[in-house]
């Protein structure tokens, strides 16, 4: 499968089934082939609200996520659709449309509550859907957000105070995006016109007083201006009468309210431009795989029934990662020594230096494929490795620099051996000829190149196993045979 994924249509990437959040395997393995860098943009809100007309508007199709016209939430769980980035070359648009929150038909909030943490644990630009104006109604429909320093854990240590905790949220947390739908108020304040941004400023503003009205009042508005700093408000007219609402996807450009259209393009444009790629902590860039584990992390924390930990997901990826890249730093190690090494080398220092010359690169490609190696664990276990690598091949060097001399001697010295057993030398001179003979083939063997480390330990020796007879006239006669052996020593006549 290419990088860059081309899918019809979204798949679900986080079943809901019973109340039990899994992680789908099809949407896993799409994922996995991303290998670009993901935008990821989640949208979340009371059911039937339009949040999937908004999200197919994104993915440049009038068709694909699902549409809910009645009072039932057509979407459950969390679904997924991956998309050429129009204005990132190279980077991949990773939609995500939840279930409705609110369904009169689950009956139980505690799954809504897990369904928001996950948009924004796995968001880049998290956007909230809602109807109408920024009331206190539509603030208590987004009590969630008050609830997740009780869903998400942003570090693992548990000594850390909430307040500390919630503070560290900041460098995990996406963008906030508000989007009001079939919005009816004029856009004013003091009978000054305002922005839609200075609307959601002039909402989020806190109240002074300690009773409990004013704390329930402040508390969602708090969270959000604590937990999202950047924050961006969009406001929709009606898109179309209402009697047209419910075939909205089929429904032309031309037959759209041409506010809205405008309203809904300026929208897209915006979260095209300015949403991020997704990062971890330390500007850890996420792809699809990565993407993967986090899904993977988060949704398995919460079926085990613990918290998901922002930072334990950051410490499970860099685990898997940094272990591929030891696999991966050994594996180029191993080419960049076949390619270079032959054994034997003609010198010890030959050898360490293409050890250390591969050894460089191998840890070149393991730091720029890891990233989080707490103390140095992996990059340690890498050295550990590329050490246990050198020793083999000082081993094998000295194994294939004998195997070659041995071979050697056999080979130069044979014919001496058999003119030794024909009788070629015993006869009056045979001796001198004889040590001549040896001179000549002892030359032979130095000259020959590239005999490694034990060219000189590995000297050929011949062993006598003859008689030597002194004849008259002081010449000496070999008879029998002598067997060429090599030895740690140096020739001798």
């Amino acid at each position: 499968m290419a990088s860059e994924i081309h899918m019809p249509g979204p798949v679900c990437l986080i079943e809901n089934i019973n109340g039990k959040l899994t992680a789908n395997q099809t949407a896993l393995k799409i994922l996995s082939a991303v290998k670009q860098p993901v935008v990821v943009v989640a949208i979340v809100g009371l059911y039937r609200t339009g949040k999937s007309y908004l999200m197919n508007k994104l993915a440049g199709k009038k068709k694909g996520f699902s549409l809910g016209s009645t009072v039932q939430s057509h979407t459950k769980g969390i679904w997924m659709w991956c998309v050429p980035h129009p204005n990132m070359p190279n980077h991949t648009l990773v939609l995500l449309d939840t279930e409705g929150l609110g369904d009169v038909e689950k009956g139980d909030n505690q799954n809504d509550s897990w369904i928001f943490a996950l948009a924004i644990l796995l968001s880049s630009t998290f956007i909230y859907n809602s109807m109408g104006t920024i009331n206190q109604q539509a603030m208590d429909q987004l009590h969630y957000v008050t609830e997740l320093t009780d869903r998400i854990r942003a570090k693992s240590s548990p000594g850390n105070s909430e307040v500390d905790d919630s503070a560290d949220f900041v460098s995990f947390f996406p963008a906030f995006v508000w989007t009001l739908r079939d919005f009816s108020l004029e856009l004013e304040a003091n009978g000054q016109p305002i922005t839609a941004d200075e609307y959601l400023e002039l909402s989020l503003k806190l109240k002074k007083g300690t009773d409990q009205k004013t704390k329930s009042f402040n508390e969602p508005r708090l969270c959000i201006r604590k937990f999202f700093p950047e924050k961006k408000c969009f406001i929709f007219d009606r898109p179309a009468q209402r009697k047209n609402l419910i075939r909205l996807e089929q429904l032309q450009e031309g037959e759209l309210n041409p506010e809205f259209v405008e309203q809904a393009a300026e929208f897209c444009s915006y979260i095209f431009s300015h949403s991020k790629p997704k990062t971890l902590s330390g500007d850890i860039a996420v792809n699809g795989p990565r993407l993967e584990s986090l899904v993977l992390n988060y949704v398995n924390a919460i079926s085990s029934g613990d918290l998901p930990c922002m930072e334990n997901a950051v410490l499970a990826l860099a685990q898997i990662e940094n272990t591929a890249a030891v696999q991966k730093a050994i594996a180029h190690y191993d080419q960049q020594m076949s390619q270079k090494v032959q054994l034997p080398t003609e010198t010890l220092q030959e050898l360490l230096d293409l050890h250390r010359a591969s050894e460089k690169e191998a840890i070149k490609v393991f730091m720029k494929s890891s990233f989080k190696d707490v103390d140095q664990k992996l990059q340690k276990e890498l050295g550990d490795k590329l050490q246990a690598k050198q020793d083999d091949y000082y081993k094998q060097n000295i194994k294939a620099s004998m195997d070659y001399c041995e071979a050697l001697i056999q080979d130069i010295f044979h014919p001496l051996e058999e003119d030794v057993k024909q009788g070629i030398f015993s006869k009056p001179g045979g001796y001198l000829l004889f040590i001549q003979k040896k001179q000549e083939l002892k030359n032979k063997y130095y000259q020959v190149p590239r005999k490694g480390i034990e060219s000189r330990r590995r000297s050929p020796v011949l062993v006598q196993c003859s008689t030597i007879i002194l004849v008259p006239g002081h010449d000496l006669h070999l008879q029998g045979h002598l067997m060429v052996q090599d030895g740690c020593q140096s020739f001798s006549h």
